[in-house]
C-alpha cells in the first residue's frame, strides 16, 4: 500500500526540479459502440467517452491541489479504431475521427490516442481504408493521435504496411505545410507497441485491457540530473559509473514510488482500476527537463560523441531498475526518450551537427522507443522514409523490444533550416537524411521481413 508520507522526501524534487506527473492517461475501451451506422457509432463514442471520462479533469486537478505535484496532461486513450470499424470507407474513419476530437474538446482533455490500427501480420481492407484516411483525419483534428503496430518479434515486419504507411506520412505533413506539417508529429509508427502506453503519440487502450483503466506517466529527467549534479559534487573520491547507475536507481524509485500514489488515487476517485505506472524519462523543451543534459553529465562533452549510446543503456536500466523495485504495476514504456524536438539538450546537438541521425538510430538501440519527434527534409521521398522506419524497426524486431518512428517532413524546409511545433512539441533543426533517394528499389519489394528464429522459442 502506498501511503502519503512516502512522497514528503520528493518536496524539493517538485517545487526545484521539475518532478511532474507527465500524463494521466484514462483508457476507454470502444468495443461495444460499433453501430449500424457509422453516424451511430460516432454518435455512441462520444456518448462513450462523456460517460466514463467525464469527471476526468476535475479529479486530476484534485489530485494535483493535494499532492503538489503537477499533472501536465490530461489524456485519453481508446481502442484502437480500425477494431470497431471494420467495413468503413476511409470518409467514414474521417467521421469517427471528428467525433474522438469533439468528445476530447468537450471534455477538456489534452490529447486522445488510439485512432489507431494493428497491421502487423497483414494488410486488411480496415486497414487500407484508415491509412487512406490519415491525411485528412489528422490534418483535420486538433486532439487526436494516430498510430500503426506494423510488426512484432512473433509475426515479423509488414513492409506493405511500411510503404503504405510513409507515403501517408508525406501527405499528412503537406496538408499541414503552414504549421510545419504538425499533423505528422501526432503519428507514430511501432514495433512491438505496448498496449498500456500512457504517452503521446503511441497510447492506445488495448483490446485485453478492462473495460476503464488508469495509467500514470511520471517523468523526471531534472530530478535524475540534480541527482547526477549532487553525487558528483561530494567530496572524495568521484564516483564510478555503477554509483551513478546506483544514484539513478534509487531517484527512479522515488519518482514511481509518487506516481503510484497519485494513480492510485485518480483510479479511486473515478471509481477504476488503476492500471501501471510508466516511468519513462520523457523531456520537454524546458530548460533543466532534458535526457541529453544526464547524457552530458555522464561524461560525453557532445552528446553523439563516442560513449553516448553506452551512457543512454546505462541510463535506460537503472530507470528500468528502480521503477520496477518501486511498483508491482509498472508498464507502458518506462525508460529514457530521446525526443529530439522536444528535448532543448538533444536539439542543441542535432544542431551543431555532433548528434546525427546515424548515431540517434544506435541509441535507439539501448531507450525505450525510438526515432522520435524527429524534423527531416520536407522533400524526402516516401521511398526513403519507407527505409527509414524498416532500420528502426527491425532493431525491435531482432531484439525483442519496442521501437518506433514519428518522424515530420517539414514541408519548404531543408536540412539546417529550423522548425517550431510550439508547446511540449518543441522545435529543432531539420535533420538531414543521408543516403535520401537510394532506397526506392528496398521499398518496391514490399511484402514481410520474417520473424527471426529466437520468436519460435516456447
Amino acid at each position: 500500500m502506498v501511503r502519503s508520507d512516502q512522497i514528503l522526501s520528493t518536496v524539493a524534487m517538485i517545487q526545484e526540479e521539475k518532478l511532474d506527473v507527465r500524463a494521466v492517461t484514462l483508457g476507454v475501451s470502444l468495443l461495444e459502440c460499433r453501430g449500424a451506422t457509422p453516424r451511430a457509432t460516432a454518435d455512441a463514442v462520444r456518448a462513450r467517452l462523456e460517460q466514463v471520462a467525464g469527471r476526468l479533469v476535475p479529479v486530476c486537478d484534485r489530485a494535483s491541489e493535494r499532492f503538489g505535484v503537477p499533472i501536465t496532461n490530461k489524456r485519453l486513450a481508446v481502442t484502437p479504431v480500425a477494431h470497431i470499424a471494420a467495413g468503413f470507407s476511409a470518409d467514414d474513419f474521417v467521421l469517427l475521427a471528428h467525433a474522438l476530437d469533439d468528445a476530447a474538446g468537450a471534455l477538456g482533455v489534452d490529447l486522445l490516442g488510439g485512432y489507431s490500427a494493428n497491421l502487423e501480420n497483414g494488410m486488411s481492407r480496415a486497414g487500407d481504408a484508415w491509412i487512406d484516411s490519415l491525411p485528412e483525419a489528422l490534418s483535420t483534428t486538433q486532439r487526436v493521435c494516430a498510430s500503426a503496430q506494423v510488426g512484432t518479434t512473433r509475426h515479423g515486419l509488414n513492409m506493405d504496411a511500411v510503404v503504405r504507411i510513409a507515403d501517408a506520412i508525406v501527405l499528412t505533413a503537406a496538408r499541414t505545410a503552414d504549421s510545419g506539417g504538425f499533423a505528422a508529429a501526432k503519428f507514430v509508427v511501432f514495433m512491438n507497441q505496448p498496449d498500456d502506453n500512457p504517452f503521446m503519440a503511441g497510447a492506445i487502450h488495448g483490446v485485453g485491457q478492462p473495460d476503464a483503466v488508469v495509467n500514470i506517466g511520471v517523468s523526471g529527467p531534472g530530478v535524475i540530473a540534480r541527482a547526477i549534479e549532487r553525487r558528483l559534487a561530494e567530496p572524495g573520491s568521484p564516483p564510478k559509473l555503477q554509483d551513478l547507475a546506483e544514484e539513478i536507481k534509487r531517484t527512479s524509485f522515488r519518482v514511481t514510488r509518487t506516481g503510484e500514489l497519485i494513480g492510485r488515487y485518480v483510479a479511486e476517485q473515478l471509481e477504476l482500476p488503476f492500471g501501471n505506472v510508466d516511468l519513462s524519462l520523457a523531456p520537454t523543451p524546458d530548460v533543466g527537463d532534458s535526457v541529453g543534459e544526464i547524457i552530458r553529465l555522464l561524461g560525453v562533452d557532445a552528446i553523439g560523441a563516442p560513449g553516448s549510446t553506452a551512457i543512454v543503456a546505462m541510463l535506460n536500466d537503472a530507470v528500468k531498475k528502480g521503477g520496477a523495485f518501486a511498483s508491482s504495476s509498472v508498464g507502458g514504456l518506462s525508460g529514457a526518450f530521446l525526443p529530439v524536438c522536444e528535448d532543448q539538450e538533444l536539439a542543441r546537438a542535432a544542431a551543431d551537427g555532433s548528434l546525427t541521425l546515424e548515431k540517434l538510430e544506435a541509441m535507439t538501440a539501448v531507450c525505450s522507443v525510438g526515432l522520435d519527434m524527429i524534423a527531416i527534409p520536407g522533400d524526402t521521398d516516401a521511398a526513403t522514409l519507407t527505409g527509414l522506419i524498416a532500420d528502426e524497426l527491425a532493431i525491435g524486431l531482432i531484439n525483442n523490444k519496442t521501437t518506433a518512428v514519428r518522424a515530420i517532413p517539414v514541408p519548404g524546409k531543408a536540412a539546417g533550416d529550423y522548425v517550431a511545433f510550439g508547446g511540449l512539441f518543441g522545435e529543432s533543426v531539420i535533420m538531414p537524411v543521408r543516403g535520401a533517394g537510394k532506397s526506392s528499389r528496398f521499398a518496391a519489394f514490399g511484402g514481410k521481413i520474417p520473424a527471426p528464429l529466437h520468436s519460435l522459442r516456447n
